[in-house]
């Protein structure tokens, strides 16, 4: 693998989501990621109905670029197998329960003695010693235990969770960025990520609000922003449109296209402030208007003039987009006889390469033998 982490081997013991999403934006990068699984592998391999060949297509889009060995971790040889790859390591990651964790020995101070400079990566629900620390933790938990749930919806409606597995891949990413971080250190050690801290460190500004000033979060209609108004989403005559009007000078030039020069003097909507103040009064006004046009009319009218507005589009118009093909965000890995669709790395650093398939269960075994390193 080439890439600016070529060179870096990480053990990867992880299953379904959190886990491998970090090996695999590790693997993206050029990272040597070694996947070590059960005998009956990662149970992502039988997740999705659907299959490319033998890779299913859940498991696929989350464990390109990677190696897979198969080790029996509760035994005394996959203990030996393990500390043989520990040896050779930059980095171990998982995203087991901690009692899991702690009896399969996949600790910095399990795996010390193999090798001190080991950089050990727990990512659990709820950290490695707590209260909740052998809870089951799944993401619509920890979007429910941290008020993300109820935050989230239409006032009148019940708590809605996000439309994907927010949590999972958040960790991930906080996972990825403290293994290198403690690589780049230099030292060996644990780093312990747990996914109820990672979203509670994402509600900042709405966590800051209640812990300095009392304010309760809550839900505004059309998925309104607390403090901005108009920012929300507003339907069109066609579909709906996110519009979000951050400051006053983007409420002018948006009051002159659309003919309501009058408001930009009226004191209810002249200011951030006063509109805040006249949430509903201004929301009407606004809906009414852009009721009256498409979705495509808004875009054509309001981003040249730099309003920041999108149309609210499906995934799969998303995939097809113009932005997509540019930014190469849809990528395809090649198989021995096709080919596997799937999402690409966000992170562009100039030395994209060609992208390994996904492994088969035990593809790379000959790694155990002793003294191997390739």
């Amino acid at each position: 693998m080439s890439g600016p982490l070529a060179g870096i081997r990480v053990l990867e013991v992880g299953h379904m989501l959190a886990g491998p999403y970090c090996g695999l934006l590790l693997a993206d990068l050029g990272a040597d990621v070694v996947k070590i699984e059960p005998p009956g592998g990662d149970i992502a391999r039988r997740v999705s109905p659907h299959y490319i060949g033998p890779h299913n297509a859940y498991f696929a889009s989350l464990n390109r670029d990677k190696r897979s060995v198969v080790i029996d971790l509760g035994s005394s040889e996959g203990q030996r197998q393990l500390a043989g790859l520990a040896r050779t390591a930059h980095a171990l990651v998982t995203n087991l329960r901690p009692a899991a964790i702690h009896k399969l020995r996949l600790t910095y101070a399990a795996l010390r003695e193999v090798n001190p400079k080991l950089v050990c990566v727990a990512l659990t629900g709820f950290g490695l010693d707590s209260p909740y620390a052998d809870r089951p933790a799944y993401d619509y938990v920890i979007q429910a235990m941290t008020g993300i749930m109820e935050m989230t919806g239409e006032p009148n409606g019940p708590p809605t969770k996000a439309g994907y597995s927010a949590v999972d891949n958040s960790a991930g990413i906080m996972a990825a960025l403290g293994l290198l971080a403690k690589i780049i250190e230099g030292k060996g050690g644990q780093v312990d990520v747990a996914m109820y801290d990672v979203m509670l460190s994402q509600l900042n500004y709405v966590a800051s609000a209640s812990l300095n000033a009392g304010e309760r979060a809550q839900r505004f209609a059309g998925s309104a922003h607390p403090y901005i108004v108009p920012a929300q989403v507003f339907a069109t005559r066609d579909g709906w449109l996110s519009l979000f009007v951050t400051h006053d000078d983007f409420w002018r030039r948006l009051c002159d296209e659309i003919e309501r020069p009058e408001w930009i003097t009226d004191a209810r909507f002249a200011t951030m402030a006063a509109r805040t103040a006249n949430r509903a009064l201004v929301v009407g006004s606004v809906a009414q208007i852009i009721a009256e046009r498409d979705a495509a009319e808004w875009l054509r009218r309001l981003v040249p003039l730099g309003i920041v507005a999108a149309a609210v589009t499906t995934l799969e118009e998303a995939l097809a987009s113009e932005q997509v093909r540019a930014r190469r965000m849809v990528i395809e890995v090649a198989l021995g006889d096709g080919m596997i669709r799937t999402v690409g790395n966000p992170i562009k650093t100039g030395s994209a390469g060609q992208h390994r398939p996904p492994p088969l269960l035990g593809e790379h075994n000959h790694l155990l033998a002793d003294g191997v390193t390739a």
